[in-house]
């Protein structure tokens, strides 16, 4: 019996619209072909930035965008992408294939793209090969409201007022590309370099720790005991977490498109591991933060294939299955539901690379909106949205020696009293039927949508763009407050529970 119980008059902790965020790191053509056309390209544009793609993510309320990577935030010197576009110097990409970058989309283009998309920059800092005054002058360039050096040379590059900058990371993958440092080395420069993240005007720093990569817990144990705090006083707002579906080795083994059954569930199996692995590194945080202060920040998470075949290995550009989408949706409900301690995910990454949510075509204006994208899309009724506590039972899916459960799902009420309900559902084979009950308000209708294809591979393309995309529900007959629907095989759905009117 497949079962569903919301109590839409309980629940305490919020969603944040953080979790729902994204990513966007100097690789492949995320940036360069991605959101940036350049000012003189024919592709229809604003100052240089796409205008199809920034309709599209506002269309999602993007609520944040991470910026510049990655392994290349720690190789990035800001100061070489600002001013005039003749007089920025060209840089290597050595992470990424090599190439050669103008710097044509630095800082202020960076914060144009943010303030089109009505998002929140998160802005991730040098540590690997910058420097602590680097790091420190560009906070003041960018948040300085007064008359200081960097201001001023904000103000002579065109923008007189300061920009509000929240989100700050320290460093990316420090265990890694980021500087191959150990956790005690690297716990000492994070307290080091935080001193120097200072809150000019009404701009208030939340600073970001970088954090482990998937089940390296002696790394958050260390982070949470040497840099938290220094006598007494908060040092750190955000510890990241960093994981992908399938991990290393395993990734490069599978294709994004050219799959079976097998395949299918090893993914969709991978994808539910996050769970444990924040209540793992939640139990180590709660050790030394109780009171839950500081955030988990699953700042780079998602899917990641070989890539397309004649594409350059490198820029990481792989297709976007009815697959990801239920990978998404499932890593989505996940986060939801432990938010009490996840207070962001970015989704890695927004264009052209990993998991992507939009993919564009090089020379043409066509873009493409993946499944993903469509994911997203109906999960927005949850951002800032009260968690509802719900009794889930359902039928296990089985395939070859791997068992998961056959459903997923998140309930939550928005401020204006709506209650929705995200639900997933991971078998290819079949149809189920679920009841649903709903405790704690009267239940008047209930209205939704549908995402699945007839086949598990099912993917958008340049020259079809609708092959997975969302379809109304059938209406349900509400009987006692409770209902009944069949829910397609390998879907993702939405459902919003209309309350009868009260007197």
């Amino acid at each position: 019996m497949n079962q569903i119980v919301i109590n839409a008059d309980l629940g305490q902790a919020s969603i944040s619209k953080h979790i729902y965020g994204h990513f966007a790191e100097h690789l492949g053509h995320g940036i360069y072909g991605g959101f940036w056309v350049g000012a003189d390209s024919l592709i229809p544009n604003t100052r240089g930035i796409r205008n199809e793609i920034v309709a599209a993510l506002r269309a999602v309320r993007i609520p944040n965008l991470r910026w510049p990577g990655g392994c290349f935030a720690d190789e990035y010197h800001w100061m070489d992408g600002i001013g005039p576009n003749p007089q920025r110097p060209a840089m290597i990409n050595t992470h990424w294939g090599g190439v050669t970058e103008n710097n044509h989309f630095g800082t202020h283009e960076f914060m144009d793209l943010c303030e089109q998309l009505d998002c929140e920059p998160y802005i991730c800092g040098n540590v690997g090969s910058g420097t602590v005054q680097e790091m420190q002058q560009w906070v003041e360039y960018l948040t300085s409201d007064g008359a200081s050096p960097m201001a001023d040379l904000r103000r002579r590059n065109g923008r007189e007022e300061p920009w509000r900058v929240r989100f700050w990371g320290v460093g990316n993958e420090s265990w890694g590309c980021g500087g191959n440092m150990k956790a005690e080395y690297y716990a000492h420069e994070y307290l080091r370099y935080q001193t120097y993240l200072r809150n000019f005007g009404d701009n208030r720093i939340f600073k970001i720790a970088g954090g482990a990569n998937d089940t390296d817990y002696h790394w958050t144990e260390v982070l949470m005991k040497e840099a938290r705090s220094n006598r007494g006083h908060p040092c750190m707002h955000g510890l990241s977490l960093h994981y992908y579906t399938p991990d290393s080795p395993s990734r490069l083994k599978g294709h994004a498109t050219q799959f079976g059954e097998q395949e299918w569930i090893n993914i969709l199996n991978a994808a539910t591991k996050i769970d444990g692995l924040i209540t793992n590194h939640t139990a180590i945080m709660d050790q030394h933060d109780p009171q839950r202060d500081v955030g988990l920040m699953v700042d780079e998470w998602g899917t990641w294939y070989a890539v397309e075949a004649g594409t350059d290995p490198n820029f990481l550009y792989q297709q976007n299955s009815l697959r990801d989408a239920l990978a998404a949706a499932l890593t989505l409900n996940i986060f939801n539901r432990h938010c009490e301690r996840v207070r962001m995910a970015n989704i890695a990454q927004t264009v052209n690379v990993l998991q992507a949510l939009i993919l564009t075509e090089a020379g043409s204006e066509r873009i493409v909106l993946t499944p993903t994208y469509h994911v997203y899309e109906m999960y927005q009724v949850h951002q800032d949205a009260t968690l509802l506590p719900l009794d889930l039972r359902c039928e296990d899916y089985n395939f070859g020696n791997q068992t998961m459960p056959g459903l997923s799902a998140t309930a939550s009420r928005d401020r204006a009293g709506r209650v929705h309900l995200t639900l997933c559902h991971v078998n290819p084979n079949r149809n189920v039927d679920v009841r649903f009950e709903v405790r704690g308000m009267a239940l008047k209708a209930v209205t939704g949508r549908v995402l699945t294809a007839d086949h598990m591979t099912a993917h958008n393309t340049f020259n079809a763009p609708a092959q997975v995309r969302p379809s109304a529900l059938p209406t349900a007959t509400i009987q006692n407050n409770q209902f009944t629907l069949t829910i397609p095989a390998m879907s993702v759905m939405v459902l919003e529970l209309q309350p009868s009117a009260t007197v």
